[in-house]
């Protein structure tokens, strides 16, 4: 009988195929169907040669894909016929050196299974060892420093590999097969408690033991993590709590809190089986969950919140302090407010210090800060069972804040044939507040991490090491570079500075046209929709400040259809910062000068204060107008006495909404009564006129209705008018996006509406409606521009 004559097949992987054992996965695959060849990474994925019969060809194809690894996603597989070549075995080569260039590497991952039993096993040689990991979990992108993601190429390098775990890297039968960021207690990263000047206090197993010993008795430590530093303390402890709240300056602004188990978590919160699993998920995210009305935590943890941001150890140190402290800490960012967050011990000595009390550090660098990831779930339908929290048996998972667990992974803005004018690489900068930076070649988009406010010299400095480091990662220098259209914001002025060292072009894109198209490149929808883009601020095209907008947006333009009728902000600034000022003004275009000193009292203001604010809201000095969403939930809010400061972005229209779902009636809630009207703008088609909503609202206060019910109105009043607008536009397609959709209850409320009544309805679910999302917006509009 004669044998079959060998066939040889070249297969090209692209997705998230490095560091997750893909290498492995191919490896066994192969020497299982008895074929010979080689697997290498490269700089955009994986290619493979592998040799052998027909059969064996056709079934290696169909399981590499059908029994990839879990952590592994494919997103494109090319096959090419070659030259057979015969040879004697299946190897993992060296990585090739790459051209094109893409970001291939998973996100940094939570603890698997099954380095979780080996953490607690006395017999393992891993036994409590906080930087055990695997091909399906632990460090890639924190310790990344150059593609392709080999071991020479993370910050692990500089711990050689002892016999023993050489031995599992070089076997093709363990699960740490060519994991890269293998480790022991032999010849791996060393845990140091040092006191607040630097000073060894403890290593090992004995800095453990003290780190739970000081927590114990309500000490701040800093903890070295995964991508930068946390702050623990006991969540249960009011004056532990309340000292970290001074110290690190952050008034009101609700803390993590980290949990031992899942079974903790159901002892404070209310869990769906969708939030479950996201807490237990590879990602180990931030989950904002509604907490029980008992749940007996330090009431500065959350105050005034309905929510709680909860989650789960993510890496073998979480799990050794949690195990041994088995009670809710908190765990926020390492840093003080409005900086970004430390990754370095000997930067945390100065930037921390007067914060933290003692550091658990480790001699593991970090290659860049990665924060912990926020999400949430938004329900389908509101319940007043839930006190509005709603079904979230088929719920979208909104993210709030990207970055550990969802970083790097890029988006694939378009299925099909990208223009030949649009491959970029194009570089975009992002907004203000909450930014990110991306870059897009081809089809992809590659966003950084969540890098916070650039309202600091800090910030600003982590803003040019992210652009830096993702073109340094890609080897690619942008041909364009993209920003928001306000000429004063950090990332346009850094925009225009490296546009002019590198004489590229700068486009740049208008705030809320970016909001939408961020969403659409998510859904990958070309042509027109009807954008709703609601925040608290962007630089219109008009030099006002828009945040209430409906736009017909295609990749390449927008009509701004309608808007919300434009009021003052008295103060400027001070107005984003003061919910008495937008209500103040919302009253004065009510009722002009028939406004006096004591309706402007009724907030509890000085009378100076009231006399000043009528002076200035007369003159229009200091007062620009705006179309602010986010401003008209501050003035509700401080209309209904619901918050009269802020301290964090948001706080005023948080209070709306947690009021909203504490007044939902059954049966529903009728809204109250807004008018859509001509505008006089020839850009413009309707004005969405808030008066006689708030004039409703002010005769439900002279009423006494309860302010809970009033807030239950609002919302519904809001989400019928985007039906009207939607309506009169007449797309079959709605976006929603900005800021204010982070609103679980409005968003629920509008996608319901808009569905009722036949429209399709997109959302954010893979970038965050906020302004982490801008980027993404600004380098697809860039590309087809």
């Amino acid at each position: 009988m004669r044998k079959a004559l060998a066939q040889r097949v070249q297969v090209n992987v692209k997705g998230t195929v490095q560091g997750v054992g893909f290498r492995p996965f191919v490896y066994r695959l192969a020497h299982e169907l008895g074929m010979t060849g080689w697997v290498t990474n490269t700089g955009n994925g994986v290619v493979i040669e592998a040799e052998g019969s027909a059969e064996a060809i056709e079934t290696f194809l169909e399981r590499l894909q059908a029994d990839t690894p879990a952590s592994a996603c494919i997103e494109e597989i090319s096959t090419s016929l070659i030259p057979a070549r015969g040879g004697g075995s299946f190897a993992i080569v060296v990585s090739a050196e790459p051209g094109e260039r893409t970001l291939v590497v998973p996100p940094d991952l939570a603890t698997c299974r099954d380095c979780r039993r080996e953490l607690a096993d006395p017999l393992d040689r891993r036994f409590q060892y906080p930087f055990l990991t695997c091909t399906q979990c632990g460090p890639r992108y924190s310790l990344l420093t150059a593609i392709p993601y080999q071991r020479s190429n993370t910050t692990m390098a500089r711990f050689e590999l002892c016999p023993a775990c050489r031995t599992e890297y070089e076997a093709e039968a363990d699960r740490r097969f060519h994991a890269e960021p293998i480790a022991c207690p032999i010849c791996g990263p060393r845990l140091y408690l040092w006191d607040e000047q630097g000073h060894e206090i403890a290593d090992r197993e004995g800095a453990l033991q003290r780190t739970v010993a000081l927590l114990d008795e309500g000490l701040i430590v800093a903890v070295k993590g995964l991508g930068g530093f946390q702050l623990w303390v006991d969540a249960k402890s009011e004056g532990a709590v309340r000292r970290l709240r001074n110290r690190k300056q952050r008034a009101d602004k609700p803390f993590a809190v980290l949990f031992p188990s899942l079974e903790a978590v159901r002892g404070y919160c209310l869990l769906s089986p969708d939030e479950e699993a996201l807490l237990c998920s590879p990602q180990a995210p931030i989950l904002l969950v509604r907490k029980r009305r008992d749940a007996a935590l330090a009431k500065d943890v959350a105050p005034g919140n309905l929510y709680l941001g909860a989650m789960l150890p993510a890496t073998p140190l979480h799990h050794l302090l949690m195990a041994s402290l088995q009670r809710p800490m908190v765990a926020t960012s390492g840093n003080r407010s409005e900086e970004p967050i430390v990754t370095d011990e000997c930067e945390a000595l100065v930037r921390l210090k007067g914060i933290a009390d003692v550091l658990l550090v480790h001699d593991r660098p970090i290659a860049r800060p990665v924060d912990d990831s926020v999400v949430s779930v938004v329900p389908d339908n509101i319940r007043v069972e839930d006190g509005g929290q709603g079904d979230k048996s088929t719920a979208d998972v909104m993210i709030l804040r990207r970055a550990r667990g969802y970083v790097p992974q890029a988006i694939r803005w378009s299925d099909g044939e990208v223009q030949e004018d649009s491959n970029g690489p194009i570089l975009a900068v992002g907004g203000h507040l909450k930014n990110t930076v991306a870059l897009l070649t081809d089809d992809r988009v590659a966003l950084s991490q969540h890098l916070g406010d650039l309202s600091t010299l800090e910030a600003d400095k982590a803003f040019r090491q992210a652009v830096e480091d993702l073109q340094q990662l890609l080897q690619v220098t942008p041909r364009a570079i993209a920003c928001d259209l306000h000429p004063d914001y950090r990332s346009t002025s850094f925009a225009r500075e490296l546009a002019a060292t590198l004489s590229v072009p700068i486009v740049p894109v208008q705030h809320h046209h970016a909001h939408v198209v961020s969403c659409m490149a998510e859904h990958k929808l070309d042509g027109e929709v009807l954008g709703i883009a609601w925040d608290g601020a962007g630089y219109g095209t008009d030099g006002r400040i828009w945040g209430g907008e409906f736009l017909v947006a295609s990749y390449r333009r927008f009509n701004r259809f309608a808007h919300l009728r434009p009021f003052r902000l008295p103060g400027g600034e001070a107005a984003m910062r003061d919910p008495k000022r937008p209500a103040a003004a919302l009253l004065w275009d009510l009722m002009g000068e028939a406004i006096d000193d004591q309706a402007l009292l009724s907030w509890n203001m000085a009378g100076d204060q009231c006399a000043q604010l009528a002076s200035v809201l007369r003159s229009g000095v200091a007062s620009p107008w705006t179309t602010s969403m986010g401003r008209l939930f501050d003035a509700v809010a401080s209309l209904t006495g619901l918050c009269q400061r802020v301290s964090f972005e948001g706080q005023a229209a948080m209070a709306v909404q947690f009021a909203a779902e504490r007044g939902w009636e059954a049966g529903g809630v009728e809204g109250y009564s807004i008018d859509l009207v001509p505008s006089e703008s020839s850009d413009t088609k309707w004005v969405v006129d808030w008066r006689p909503m708030i004039n409703a609202v002010l005769n439900a206060l002279r009423k006494g209705v309860r302010r809970e019910k009033i807030a239950a109105q609002f919302h519904v009043s809001l989400a019928e008018v985007i039906v009207r607008v939607a309506q009169a536009a007449g797309l079959p397609r709605v976006v929603l996006t900005g800021g204010c959709f982070q609103n679980g209850l409005l968003l629920s409320l509008a996608k319901r509406r808009l569905e009722e009544v036949g429209f399709k309805v997109y959302s954010h679910r893979l970038v965050p409606s906020n302004d982490g999302g801008l980027s993404l917006g600004q380098a697809v509009v860039a590309a087809h521009r």
